[in-house]
Order: structure tokens, then sequence, then C-alpha cells
């Protein structure tokens, strides 16, 4: 209940931001004098922009489990499969969150966290991971993962893809009726330099909205790598997993699972685009904490 109030609240906050600035500029009297209704474009904008991203974190669980063949964990059939819905257990006690459901999925390591809710989460991990690291660094990985379910970083991070989203809407529309109505001089209705301006600007303004998106998830990963070393209570474990998942390829996750995964990241100019940080970045910040 919480969360979806955090939404709501969210969502209202945005739409009044936007009516004062836009009040306080003059936008909303153009646009009125241009036939177009402010409002209901803030409406509109505030629509899309939190539905499309609320709506992908509320399916976030089933498309997981169909887009990456997740097998849930129901029975443990191996000692390797009790370890592993034993030890997310104990990390769920300690981070405070109820029994996320506990997954496998083929393929190279790598691991990722989901749902809408912290208290029915999802955390899987893949085969090539579980094969690849010892158990205190597939430890360190689920403790990770547990810390972004406890942070809830799946909301937080969808709340922020929603206000921006909101923005790009809205304001691509706005700039679209300013441009028609100065630059192609139509008087009437919409012309065609209105369609095109905003399709620009939704393209120039999605990849500002982009960067702003991708830097706050490497925030979060860098936060989720102390929180995993809070869990286990030395940063050593974590250390050594990121050393192995830089040695490794990991895993290719869909795009809309990108941010949820363990590995991945980049440096120079694609790194404005990345959601996850440079693992030697990841790892030096794990070595600057002060010892517990």
């Amino acid at each position: 209940m919480k969360r979806i109030l955090l939404f709501l609240a969210t969502n209202i906050a945005v739409m009044l931001v936007l009516s004062i600035v836009t009040s306080l500029l003059g936008v909303d009297r153009f646009l009125m004098q241009n036939g177009i209704n402010y409002q209901a474009l803030l409406v509109f904008a505030a629509i899309f922009g939190f539905g499309g991203a609320f709506i992908s974190l509320l399916i976030s669980k089933p498309m997981a489990k169909f887009s990456m063949g997740v097998q849930v964990i129901e029975n443990p059939a191996t000692a390797d499969e009790q370890w592993l819905v034993n030890t997310v257990k104990k990390l769920a006690d300690k981070a405070g969150v109820g029994m996320p459901e506990v997954g496998i999925f083929e393929g190279a390591p790598n691991a990722f966290a989901t749902g809408a809710f912290k208290n029915s989460a999802l955390v899987a991990v893949s085969t090539g991971l579980l094969q690849s690291m010892t158990r205190e660094e597939v430890e360190a990985v689920l403790g990770h993962e547990m810390t972004h379910v406890s942070n809830g970083d799946m909301v937080t991070l969808t709340l922020i893809q929603g206000v921006v989203n909101t923005f790009v809407v809205f304001l691509s529309r706005v700039v679209g009726s300013i441009v028609d109505r100065t630059v192609f001089r139509t008087e009437r209705g919409v012309g065609p330099g209105y369609y095109i301006t905003v399709m620009v600007c939704q393209l120039v303004f999605g990849i500002l909205a982009s960067i702003i998106v991708a830097w706050f998830s490497r925030q979060r990963e860098f936060r989720a790598d102390a929180g995993s070393a809070s869990l286990l209570g030395q940063p050593r474990s974590m250390i050594s997993a990121l050393r192995r998942l830089g040695g490794e390829e990991p895993a290719v996750l869909p795009d809309s699972f990108q941010a949820s995964g363990i590995a991945g990241g980049f440096e120079g100019l694609a790194g404005l685009f990345a959601s996850h940080p440079p693992i030697p970045e990841r790892i030096a910040a794990l070595e600057a904490r002060k010892p517990a």
C-alpha cells in the first residue's frame, strides 16, 4: 500500500510541478490561446508516462519467468537447490523482507531481482553463475539482489522512469505546438510541423531521459553492493564475485530486465547509458568501505 501511495503522490507532484512551471513561463496561456488544453495534455502525459512504467512493473515477475525461462524452486530437488533457498531465506530475514520466490535460469553468469512488492519479489540466478562461483560468492550476489528488494529499487526505478516519461511526453508536445505556430505558421488546428517536431523531440528528450535513468540505476548498484557487504558482514565475498564476473561474459538479459541484472557496465561515452557501473569502479567502492 505504501508503494501505491508513493506512486500516486509522485504522479500528482509531477503534474503540479509541470502546471506551476508552465503557468510561470506563460506557456499555459500560449497553449490555450492556440486551442490546446494544457491541463488535458498534463493528464495525458501523466497517464502515458507513468502508466506504461507502472504496468511494466506489475507484470515484471511473470514476464521475467517467461522471457528468461526461470524455473521457480517450489520443492528443492537437490542439495544445491536447498542451499540456494535456505540462503535466500536467511538474507531475506536479515534484510527484513518477506521470502521471495527463488528461481534458476539457463545461461552465462548473471542474476536479477524483480517484482512490484518487496515482500513478494523474485530472485533468480543463472546456471552459469552457480557453476562458476563458490558458495560464498553466490551468497554475496544473492545479498546484492536482496538489497535491491529491501531498498525497493524496482519501484523507485519505475517512479524515476515514470517521471522522465511524463516530462518527455509533455515537453515534446509543448515544443511541437510552439514550433507549429511560430515557425510553420499553422493558424488552425495542428499542421505537419507539429507531428514532425513531436517525433524529433521525443527522440532527443528520450535520449536525455535515458541518461538520467541510467545514472540513477548505476547509483543503486553501488548501494546494492554495499548492502551485500553489510548483510554478509564483510565485503570480501562481493569483491571476489565481482572479480569473477569481470572475467566472464555475462548472460544477456532482455532489455526490460537489463537494469535488474548483476553484471554489465561500460566506460566512456557508452557508460552514460549503462545501467551498471564498470566492475573496477564497483570493486574500488567496496575496497574503500570502512570496516564494520
